[in-house]
């Protein structure tokens, strides 16, 4: 069964590199190439006009070329993973795979180039040779000590950041991961021991690191096959080796590991035993990095020493020490400055970034993609995890502030608070589109009552609430679970102390809610014991109570359940002063920009009236994110070309507005593809009163609207925002179940707007 198993594996492995298409990269073009009008810019002759450009000045590449966005990925497979020196062709899926986490992790371009050379001296001169096309080089699997001068020599040579990850990289991560493991232990750099196995490229990297993190070097023991590395030794020694030499007598790992405080594994499977770990120092840390096997599994060192804080390099145990949470991201901001190199001010730069990453709360995103693991600070805990978005802001952010403190950025950046927040912009879809409703709502200290408050989305909202606005959660649910979930997800938040909790079962305020609800329904069916029932089983009813009180500004609910479910007791409860649902307002933030779908929920089959309210208050929504709002009626009738329901609906809400006389564009009735493509609207219909591309999009019926915002979705990897349930005064929002932490966020800042900012 085991070998069926691996061999599964292996057969998934494969098709995952071969199927649809071999290989994992592409090369797409960024630019139009549609007619010959393209063509002459693309290439001759216009092309000959940015080639002139660069001629008189070198740095104009950056803007002219990808250059100040590409990195070359260079090996010659001599110590590929684990599989040694398999030669240059045979690393090529590797090289391509480092390639891919740049682009998804960073963004960074990325081409993988295979040299089949072992000489040394030779492989530096063909790299050096590669500088006019790239912005940085990133050595990859270079056996040690061939690795060192290939580094030497191109740094020395080239004017662009050369970075050999195998080493820097995993010398970062260890750092930023022991960092935290002292903290953890209350030990100091330089009080502790290290004993350290293997002594190739990273090994040594990643002893020179700790040095510089405050470790005295004569607390340092590396051994390797031929045990200790002393004076006088001969065998298998390298200049990097005999740096860390002890002594001047051969001794064993056994022997050396007495006391040691850190045990650093960058060696082969089983290396240290168990008896080793109980010999070493109180509350032991052990790096066993080796991969796939380390050198002592977790679950053998904790039943050696209960206490023990280890690390590996695998992502199936707790503190997998991973390259990716470095290599990427120290490449953005060394790009993104243009510095020279990549320097010991932007390394430490980087191990500060990440250290500190995990000792703050959890991402939600970060959260999702690592169900069941613990992710709070702690033993199992040091360091973030890869597809934590965060990431790319704090450590790129941090690294181009090094690089431009310490000296080696041509390009520094003015404004660090305003590129980290376009570097989280990226990563954060939704992050840019929502700026200005986050400035709006950030210190107006609006109450924001969540009626499903035991989600665990819900507790990461509030969280997040509290550490970035004045905005004041106010969570529904029972105390005793909320408080547990906020321990098992790692949240620092405890209800009471940092938010307000209303509990269902058991809230002094029971008997006003009750007796509020039953006044505002007593006319509508709602006895006294219903009243009661509802104010204890309903925490939408309950939330919107809250809000008639005033002793909430907005409610957000919907996180399970129906949405016209939650719609009803909404109208009961706040529909009232003139506030009614118009619709619900989706915004689509897709590749090429935000669109905006109305009424995705409330009017399944809306009048000429409603669709009109709806229109007008699309437009004022969407004037909340900036964005000046282009409506278009969508209809399967085109311009009157079909006497349809929808068609005759749509018209006649076009009618209404132009009687209304809004200060926005809009047209209609129109197809999909009319609205979204000015040349197929002019076609059919010259002279229309819309100019470009509409970002409003309103549709006759809620399948319609509902069914395109669900395609762009699935299809068009559309990030919703929303929906906004318009005509309430912002005194509440309905979410939907696929709902995520980042979108309750979002919504939670919109709720957080005073209704005067509208607009």
């Amino acid at each position: 069964m085991a070998d069926e198993g691996k061999d599964t594996l292996r057969r998934a492995a494969l098709d995952y590199h071969r199927l649809p298409r071999p290989g994992k990269l592409e090369i797409r073009a960024t630019k139009p190439l549609a007619n010959g009008r393209d063509l002459s810019r693309a290439y001759s002759p216009g092309v000959a006009e940015a080639c002139l450009e660069i001629r008189a000045d070198p740095a104009a590449a950056r803007d002219y070329t990808t250059r100040g966005n590409l990195v070359a990925v260079v090996s010659n497979g001599t110590a590929v993973l684990g599989l040694g020196a398999i030669g240059a062709l045979a690393s090529k899926p590797v090289m391509e795979g480092k390639a891919v986490l740049f682009k998804k992790f960073a963004n960074i371009d990325c081409f993988d180039i295979e040299i089949d050379e072992r000489d040394p001296q030779k492989l530096a001169e063909i790299i050096c040779a590669l500088e006019p096309t790239f912005g940085a080089i990133n050595l990859e699997d270079i056996k040690a000590p061939d690795c060192f001068v290939v580094e030497r020599l191109c740094r020395e040579r080239m004017k662009i950041p050369v970075f050999h990850d195998d080493q820097h990289g995993t010398a970062i991560v260890v750092g930023a991961a022991a960092t935290n493991a002292l903290l953890v232990a209350g030990k100091r750099w330089e009080d502790i021991k290290v004993v350290s196995t293997g002594g190739g490229a990273a090994g040594i990297a990643c002893l020179d690191m700790l040095v510089t993190l405050g470790v005295r070097r004569e607390n340092i023991w590396l051994c390797d096959l031929h045990g200790l590395v002393h004076h006088g030794r001969e065998a298998d020694m390298t200049p990097q080796k005999a740096a860390y030499a002890q002594g001047r007598e051969p001794r064993t790992l056994a022997e050396v590991i007495e006391g040691a405080d850190l045990f650093l594994g960058l060696s082969g499977p089983d290396v240290l035993t168990p008896d080793m770990v109980r010999r070493m120092a109180p509350r032991p840390i052990v790096f066993a990095l080796a991969n796939p096997v380390p050198e002592i599994m977790p679950d053998v060192a904790r039943a050696a020493v209960p206490d023990v804080i280890i690390a590996t390099g695998r992502s199936d145990f707790p503190n997998q020490v991973n390259n990716v949470l470095c290599f990427p991201f120290i490449f953005r901001g060394a790009l993104d400055v243009g510095a020279t190199q990549i320097n010991e001010a932007m390394k430490i730069a980087c191990i500060e970034a990440i250290a500190d990453l995990a000792r703050q709360t959890t991402s939600a995103e970060a959260a999702a993609a690592y169900q069941g693991e613990s992710m709070a600070f702690g033993p199992d805990y040091l360091i973030p995890k890869p597809f934590d978005p965060r990431l790319m802001g704090v450590v790129a952010t941090a690294v181009a502030r090094a690089a431009m403190e310490s000296g080696v950025a041509t390009r520094p950046i003015a404004d660090l608070k305003a590129y980290r927040e376009a570097l989280d912009g990226s990563v954060f879809r939704s992050a840019l589109i929502m700026r200005p409703v986050f400035e709006a709502s950030r210190h107006a200290g609006r109450r924001i009552v969540f009626a499903e408050g035991e989600d665990e989305r819900v507790l990461r909202t509030a969280a997040a609430m509290l550490e970035e606005s004045d905005a004041k959660p106010i969570l529904i649910g029972r105390p005793e679970v909320v408080d547990v979930r906020c321990r098992r997800i790692g949240l620092k938040i405890r209800p009471g102390q940092d938010f307000e909790l209303v509990n269902p079962e058991d809230d002094p305020r029971y008997r006003d809610y009750w007796s509020t609800y039953h006044e505002l329904m007593a006319r509508r069916g709602v006895t006294p014991d219903l009243a009661r029932a509802v104010m204890r089983t309903n925490t939408t009813a309950i939330g919107a109570v809250m809000v008639h009180r005033g002793e909430a500004d907005s409610l957000i609910c919907g996180t399970y359940g129906q949405y016209l479910w939650h719609l009803n007791y909404i109208r009961q409860v706040l529909a009232r002063g003139g506030l009614r649902p118009v619709g619900a307002l989706s915004l689509m933030i897709l590749d090429d920009g935000p669109l905006f779908i109305a009424d995705t929920q409330v009017h399944h089959d809306p009048s000429p009236e409603q669709v009109a309210e709806t229109v007008v208050a699309a437009a004022r929504h969407a004037r909340r994110f900036g964005i000046t709002p282009k409506v278009a009626l969508c209809s399967h009738s085109q311009f009157g070309n079909l006497d349809t329901p929808s068609g005759q609906k749509m018209r006649a809400a076009l009618e209404i507005l132009d009687r209304l006389e809004p200060n926005f564009a809009y047209e209609g009735e129109m197809h999909v593809d009319a609205a979204l493509d000015p040349e197929i609207r002019e076609r059919l219909f010259p002279g229309s009163r819309l100019e470009g591309a509409a970002n409003i999009l309103v549709f006759a019926n809620t399948d319609a609207a509902s069914g395109v915002r669900n395609i762009l979705k699935m299809k068009a990897r559309g990030l919703e925002v929303g929906p906004i349930l318009m005509g309430m005064g912002n005194r509440a929002h309905i979410v939907t179940p696929s709902i995520t932490a980042r979108g309750l966020l979002n919504m939670s800042a919109i709720a957080g707007t005073p209704v005067a900012q509208y607009g």
